[in-house]
């Protein structure tokens, strides 16, 4: 017996643009939506990646730029002053095998809805190191997205390190290229895993160039970036290089394994929806935003298809009503 009885319209899980945008929606309907937005941890906090990022200079309406973690504040308050109602928990597992579908939490027990949007987002790989996660929370120039900070000004004609070897560095130094004085992609083996058309195109860029067989053992700095120590995985010598921003381009790992095999999932974790829309592979179920997302991963983006999933679930419930 669910420990809660009734049975939500919709619920939205996760709290990013994604989430909020879904839950704007679905309130000015009057679905009357519960978000479970998540309790938070090293690696996510409500909110999702914009939590860690100061300036945020691409989001259209802002054209002096966003703090990340206000643009998230006042997104969650246009969503409660719809009616959006807002649990702090997280989802440990789900069972959407019948209806109404089930949530399970860790602390609040069983919710039921008739509907349902998954937006918990995807998270950026991190090396693990201390002043990485320091300087990244900061905005003291460690970033995992080259698109969305790319341009801001602690950056402009400064060297840049990328860390990575795949398409994403690729293009990573390639979009830093047109700021930074010099990218320097610091890469663990002796060639890179990037396509070689793509890696061509990059490292004939005059900016660019690679630290081959080498990997990041710390970031230096104390308010702000001021080089990394690589370790040579070779020999094994550390050496030091003077740079002011840090981009992370090792990958990310959405935020599925709660769902085990209830909807289908890309071999890469990530939410298979419908093209041009955000069904999954179960009626009455959505996906919004980086946890489908394996291309764009931009907050506005994020927020487009948080607005597509709750009219789609406004439809679907409209329809199986």
């Amino acid at each position: 017996m669910s420990d809660h009885p009734r049975t939500e319209n919709v619920i939205i899980i996760g709290s990013g643009p994604a989430g909020w945008t879904a839950a704007i929606y679905a309130a000015r309907a009057n679905l009357s939506p519960l978000v479970i937005e998540g309790m938070g941890g090293t690696e996510m906090i409500p909110g999702g990646q914009l939590m860690f990022t100061t300036e945020v200079e691409n989001f259209p309406g802002f054209p002096e730029g966003v703090d990340g973690q206000d643009l998230m504040t006042r997104m969650r308050a246009q969503a409660e002053r719809y009616g959006t109602r807002i649990v702090q928990d997280d989802v440990v597992s789900v069972d959407f095998s019948a209806q109404p579908k089930k949530l399970r939490t860790s602390y609040s027990g069983e919710f039921q809805a008739k509907a349902v949007i998954i937006a918990t987002g995807a998270r950026a790989n991190w090396l693990g190191l201390e002043n990485e996660t320091r300087l990244a929370r900061s905005g003291g120039g460690v970033s995992a997205c080259a698109v969305c900070d790319g341009a801001l000004p602690a950056f402009r004609d400064q060297p840049l390190v990328v860390v990575g070897g795949g398409d994403s560095a690729m293009t990573e130094a390639e979009h830093l290229a047109k700021y930074g004085s010099e990218v320097v992609i610091i890469h663990r083996r002796d060639e890179l895993r990037a396509s070689k058309m793509l890696a061509d195109r990059v490292l004939a860029n005059p900016k660019v160039r690679v630290e081959w067989n080498s990997t990041v053992s710390d970031i230096l700095g104390d308010q702000f970036v001021t080089g990394v120590r690589l370790s040579d995985t070779v020999s094994g010598e550390e050496r030091t290089l003077e740079c002011k921003g840090v981009f992370m381009a090792i990958g990310h790992t959405p935020n599925t394994a709660f769902l085990g095999d209830a909807v289908h999932l890309k071999p890469t974790g990530y939410m298979v929806v419908e093209a041009g829309a955000t069904r999954t592979s179960v009626p009455g179920v959505f996906g919004a935003g980086d946890v489908m997302d394996d291309t764009y991963r931009q907050a506005v983006t994020a927020a487009g298809t948080g607005c597509m999933a709750a009219l789609e679930a406004e439809q679907w419930l409209v329809e199986n009503e």
